[in-house]
C-alpha cells in the first residue's frame, strides 16, 4: 500500500507537449531570478530594469520573441504520445502523426506533472482543492480560509498573497530551503554567479542524487526576502507536516520547530559561503551583523489539529511540487525511481538525450540562464557524432 503522505503521480497525463510554462503560473507570478541572469543563446534581457524580476506577461513575451527571432521550425499544439526505438533511430508518435528521427532530445524540463498527496482523496467533497499549477489569484477561490500544503517557493508566495488579500491562511510545512534575497549589498544570485556556485558541476558532489531531489530554494521575485517569519507577520499560521485526514479533521506533525531550525541553518550555510568568498578575494565589503539565534514561540505552539468546519477552511492548495512522467518514453535509460540515467544529457541509448534537468551537469542546468550551455554541449556532441558516422 502506498504511503498516504507521499506525493503521487497525476491521474492523467497531458504529454510532453503540454505548454506548462505558458499556462500553469498564477497571475502575480514573477521569476525568482533577476533579469540580468536570464539569458539564452544569442538572447538576453534588453529592458531598463536588469535587477528586477520579470512578471508572467513579460516572461511569456520574452520567450515568444526568442522563439520567433531565428525562425526555428517549432511545431506547437502537438502532444507526443510515445517515443520508441526504430531501425532508423527513433519512432516518435504524436497527435499530428508519426515521425522518424535519428536523434531525440527530451527537453520537457524538471517541473513536469503536478503532484499531490494521496491524502487528497480523503478530503470531503465540498472542500475545494487545487494544485499550485491551477491557482490564479485569491478572488478565484471560494470564500473561507485556505490551507496551503507545502512551504516551497510557490507555497509560501501563494500563502503570502492570500493573507495580504485578507484570507485566513494556514500553511503545512515540511522540508524547505529559504535563502536570503540579498546579502551584503547584492542579490544572492549575483554572489552565486560571482563565486562560481552556479558553475559547480554534479561530479564534484558527494551525493548527486540528494542534490537533484532537494527542495527548491524559497525566494520571491521582489527585493524583500521570503520565509516563514514574513508569513507570520502577514497573518499566516504555520503548522507541521500534514500527516492524516479523518473526515473533517486534519492531523499535523509536531516537527515545525525542527523544520524552522533546518531552514535557518541553510541560510547560515549560504551566508558563510559568501562570507568566505569575500574574505578569500579581499573584497572591501562591510560585514553584516549576525542576528542572535531565536526560537519562535509559534514554531513550538503550532496547532497539531485543524477542523475544516470549525476553522472555516474551504480550500486546500497543494504546493507539493512536480514530477516527471516518462511513461511515453520506451527506452532502458532510467533509475529505479524513474529518473533518467544520463551524463551531461547523453544516455546509453544511441541518439537519445535529455536537457533542462536539475543538476544535469551544473547547478544552473535547469535555470533559464544555464540551459543554453548544456544545449551547446549537446549540439557539439551531435555534430561530432555525425562526423564520426560519416567518416566510418
Amino acid at each position: 500500500m502506498p504511503d498516504p503522505g507521499r506525493p503521487r503521480p497525476p491521474a492523467a497525463r497531458a504529454g510532453p507537449g503540454r505548454p506548462a510554462w505558458h499556462s500553469e503560473r498564477w497571475d502575480s507570478f514573477r521569476l525568482l531570478t533577476p533579469n540580468w541572469i536570464n539569458t539564452l543563446p544569442g538572447w538576453g534581457y534588453a529592458g531598463d530594469d536588469p535587477d528586477g524580476f520579470m512578471d508572467r506577461r513579460q516572461v511569456l513575451t520574452w520567450f515568444d520573441r526568442y522563439a520567433t527571432s531565428f525562425g526555428a521550425p517549432v511545431r506547437t499544439g502537438v502532444s507526443v504520445t510515445a517515443v520508441r526505438p526504430a531501425r532508423d533511430g527513433w519512432s516518435v508518435h504524436t497527435s499530428a502523426g508519426r515521425y522518424t528521427a535519428g536523434n531525440v532530445v527530451i527537453a520537457t524540463g524538471h517541473h513536469g506533472e503536478p503532484l499531490t498527496l494521496a491524502l487528497a482523496a480523503r478530503l470531503p467533497r465540498d472542500v475545494h482543492q487545487l494544485h499550485t499549477s491551477g491557482y490564479r489569484n485569491p478572488s478565484a477561490l471560494p470564500p473561507g480560509g485556505v490551507l496551503v500544503v507545502g512551504a516551497g517557493p510557490s507555497g509560501q508566495q501563494i500563502a503570502d498573497e492570500l493573507a495580504l488579500a485578507g484570507r485566513e491562511v494556514f500553511i503545512a510545512v515540511g522540508r524547505h530551503r529559504p535563502v536570503p534575497r540579498s546579502y551584503r549589498g547584492a542579490d544572492v544570485y549575483a554572489w552565486m554567479r560571482r563565486s562560481g556556485m552556479l558553475d559547480r558541476t554534479v561530479d564534484t558532489l558527494a551525493d548527486p542524487r540528494a542534490a537533484q531531489t532537494a527542495p527548491s530554494v524559497v525566494l520571491a521575485g521582489e527585493p524583500e526576502g521570503l520565509d516563514l517569519r514574513r508569513l507570520v507577520r502577514h497573518g499566516v499560521v504555520p503548522v507541521g507536516r500534514l500527516e492524516s485526514i479523518e473526515q473533517a479533521e486534519l492531523q499535523f506533525g509536531g516537527d515545525l520547530a525542527v523544520r524552522l531550525h533546518e531552514a535557518d541553518q541553510n541560510v547560515a550555510r549560504l551566508k558563510a559561503a559568501i562570507d568566505g568568498y569575500i574574505t578569500r578575494t579581499g573584497l572591501p565589503i562591510p560585514a553584516e551583523p549576525v542576528p542572535p539565534a531565536r526560537v519562535e514561540p509559534w514554531a513550538h505552539d503550532a496547532p497539531r489539529r485543524l477542523h475544516l468546519r470549525h476553522d472555516r477552511i474551504g480550500t486546500v492548495v497543494w504546493a507539493t511540487g512536480f514530477g516527471r512522467d516518462y511513461s511515453w518514453l520506451h527506452a532502458p535509460v532510467f533509475h529505479a525511481d524513474g529518473e533518467p540515467i544520463q551524463t551531461r544529457g547523453v544516455t546509453d541509448a544511441a541518439g537519445l538525450y535529455f536537457l533542462g534537468l536539475r543538476w544535469m551537469y551544473r547547478r544552473d542546468s535547469n535555470f533559464i540562464g544555464g540551459v543554453g550551455s548544456d544545449a551547446e554541449y549537446l549540439a557539439e556532441h551531435l555534430t561530432d557524432t555525425r562526423a564520426l558516422q560519416a567518416a566510418g
